[in-house]
């Protein structure tokens, strides 16, 4: 639309077509005509531009439970690899298993603002992985973005722990969010009454790839350290970096700290075994550190064990290093340990997937599905 007028009240306008959107090739002042007066709220958007089409739409007021089922038919009118088996919200203080009802508010900061934080858990077997180290890194994320959580870690983890268990999800994800809350559409969040827990369950039924992949470069800024160390919704650089990679036929695209050093993924970490056999993980004092990472630093001893990895270092590393390396892998909760066979214009090592890699992906593996009680929390 060029241009917007005032208003137009038509007392004669018929209300069989609630909203009528209509354009014409005669002027480009789009008209607005309502009636003085109408119970069922209908209205007419007549809206002049230049094309030789005429739009016609309806806009009905709905009730609550119209909305709900109109969102509930929404969701089965597509086809999709997730499915959402139940959310908590604290906004409601309940769990509910209709994803037609699994919606936030409009006016959450985390919403219109980003004033949120999140994180995952995988279910394995009807058993949550690493929930207390995911659980200990989203309240740290809460405490860096100033979001004073609603309840306290273990009635947090409680929370958590009954949404999986109402989903019936024996394997999947959870995630879950913190928020500054609801309250208004203000830049503070002081007018927020307070600040909400939501949590998802999400059966994910696309089957698992652990091929090897090409990464590229990421031209996207990496974002500053205060806020690459927190876990929080703001995953616009993130997604941008994405983008850029599937454009460039890559699965992902690795960022660089502004001194050049090797940092990360878009949502994952990255490692890499040199020509010496030394697993090599870049620092994670400006990156997010990564819970899987971590775990995969911890079960590397059984390899140092066997004689297939000399040495584990976590320092600075170049680009230069990176692509000389005799295996690279992206490792996170949503690719486990995957094999990265090319980067930029670099074939790594052999350009097959490498011992270690496989070797650290099975011990993963086996760790969600056989792990200690300290990795493992039993959904009853």
């Amino acid at each position: 639309m060029a241009s917007l007028m005032k208003p137009i009240y038509n007392s004669q306008l018929k209300t069989n077509n609630p909203l009528r959107y209509s354009y014409s090739r005669r002027g480009r002042s789009p008209q607005f005509h309502s009636p003085r007066s109408s119970h069922n709220h209908h209205f007419v958007l007549k809206c002049s531009l230049n094309t030789e089409h005429t739009v016609v739409h309806n806009v009905p007021l709905l009730s609550a439970a119209e909305a709900i089922e109109r969102l509930r038919k929404n969701r089965e009118s597509y086809q999709s690899t997730q499915r959402y088996m139940a959310m908590y919200s604290s906004v409601f203080g309940g769990i509910i298993t209709d994803q037609g009802a699994m919606v936030i508010p409009m006016d959450d900061h985390m919403v219109h603002r980003g004033h949120g934080v999140f994180d995952t858990a995988a279910i394995v077997d009807g058993c949550l992985y690493e929930l207390e180290q995911h659980l200990d890194r989203f309240l740290g994320s809460a405490m860096k973005a100033k979001i004073d959580p609603p309840f306290d870690k273990e009635t947090t983890k409680r929370i958590l722990v009954q949404t999986v268990s109402a989903s019936s999800c024996k394997n999947g994800s959870l995630r879950y969010w913190l928020s500054s809350g609801p309250g208004d559409f203000q830049l503070s969040p002081s007018g927020c009454h307070q600040s909400a827990l939501y949590a998802i369950v999400i059966q994910d039924q696309t089957p698992a790839s652990y091929k090897g992949i090409k990464v590229i470069t990421s031209s996207i800024p990496i974002k500053p350290p205060q806020f690459a160390t927190m876990k929080s919704v703001n995953y616009l650089p993130n997604v941008l970096s994405k983008l850029e990679a599937e454009e460039n036929g890559a699965y992902a695209a690795i960022w660089l700290d502004e001194q050049g050093f090797i940092a990360e993924g878009p949502n994952m970490n990255v490692a890499f075994v040199t020509q010496d056999s030394e697993l090599l993980m870049p620092r994670f004092d400006k990156i997010l550190s990564g819970c899987t990472a971590k775990r995969v630093l911890e079960l590397v001893g059984d390899l140092v064990k066997k004689g297939k990895v000399r040495g584990v270092k976590v320092r600075d590393v170049t680009v230069e290093e990176g692509k000389r390396a005799e295996e690279m892998m992206l490792i996170g909760s949503g690719v486990l340990v995957r094999p990265v066979l090319q980067w930029d214009d670099q074939v790594i090592g052999n350009g097959k997937a490498g011992v270690v890699t496989e070797s650290l992906r099975k011990l993963i593996l086996e760790d969600m599905k056989s792990g200690p009680s300290t990795v493992r929390t039993v959904v009853p």
